[in-house]
């Protein structure tokens, strides 16, 4: 089966960590077959719908409930790749996923279903609902020069309020980018929550990516601080979303699709301008968002959220403030 394949720069990039401890040993793991039609006695798997850095989505039929007459049985069906299903932690790897996904209950962040592990091949899996509709790099690929400012509010608002609530949850999402978001039939979607970790002290006991065996990240989508070895944090998520509503404003990355350490670099920030379709009152906190330095990179979802909840001034008052200002 063939998928659509992302460019390099796409890809979420996994390294051994610089940092990298020692792994601690650990009991031999069953070896883990090849993927069966058939997962868990239960879902047929149909198709291959797409694949990222971790794992593969497959089209899957739900026998169970087409035994029971439902019209559409259909789900989406994700397992990791044939290279990290053979880590001894790969099933906690994809459950801490589904764990942290499932604690969103909102409509635009994608719904998962179970999670389960397939007992002739060992191999863990999620199912999830499936959606149809084009991704945001997609999207792109058909706007060049950005998009009006209608149509970008109407994307930058629900994307800001999903990310928000899976902020004000303890939720990070960890790999924001175009091609993990989908215009669905009923709305966006914010999806993957494959490299997301909980804050600090909010979810207590769920699984926990170990950033210091090995760092994941997208190059031009990673904050700074991460490629400099640093942990996921609200802030890092923030950098991501900006460069994400830069380019739909512009139809260009914010940084000509480098690194930030190579935009740094290259001090490209002095000299990024606001994309012509983005209403000035927007400016100054996406700007913001898109510091290299943490620090600086003081807003948060809900900032971001509020600045693009205001219209764009019609002509007639932009006329009357300048008039009459």
């Amino acid at each position: 089966m063939n998928a659509p394949q992302l460019p390099a720069s796409d890809l979420t990039y996994f390294a051994l960590a610089s940092t990298a401890a020692t792994p601690m040993p650990v009991e031999p793991k069953t070896p883990v077959g090849e993927l069966p039609e058939v997962l868990g006695g239960r879902y047929r798997i149909e198709r291959l719908l797409g694949v990222g850095g971790m794992g593969a989505v497959y089209r899957a039929r739900d026998l169970l409930r087409e035994q029971f007459g439902d019209p559409e049985p259909y789900v989406a069906l994700k397992t990791l790749s044939e290279d990290f299903a053979e880590y001894p932690d790969a099933s906690a790897l994809l459950y801490s996923e589904y764990a942290l996904t499932t604690r969103l209950s909102h409509r635009h962040v994608v719904r998962l279903y179970n999670f389960d592990i397939d007992p002739s091949s060992q191999r863990a899996f999620i199912t999830l609902e499936l959606l149809k509709g084009p991704t945001l790099d997609q999207l792109l690929c058909e706007r060049p020069q950005g998009m009006a400012w209608s149509e970008l509010q109407g994307i930058a608002l629900p994307l800001l309020e999903a990310l928000s609530y899976s902020h004000s949850l303890g939720v990070l999402h960890g790999d924001l980018k175009p091609s993990n978001v989908m215009l669905a039939d009923d709305g966006l979607r914010l999806f993957d929550y494959g490299l997301g970790q909980p804050l600090e002290g909010l979810l207590p006991g769920l699984p926990r990516l170990c950033r210091t065996r090995f760092a994941a990240w997208t190059p031009r989508y990673a904050a700074l601080e991460l490629l400099d070895g640093g942990e996921l944090t609200a802030s890092a998520d923030i950098y991501a979303l900006a460069c994400v509503l830069y380019e739909l404003a512009s139809g260009s990355h914010p940084f000509r699709r480098l690194s930030a350490r190579q935009a740094k670099a290259m001090e490209l920030d002095s000299t990024l301008q606001r994309p012509p379709q983005l209403p000035a009152h927007c400016w100054p906190a996406l700007r913001t968002a898109l510091a290299f330095d943490a620090a600086q990179r003081s807003i948060n979802a809900a900032g971001l959220l509020q600045a693009f909840s205001r219209p764009a001034p019609s002509r007639l008052r932009r006329w009357f403030g300048h008039s009459h200002g």
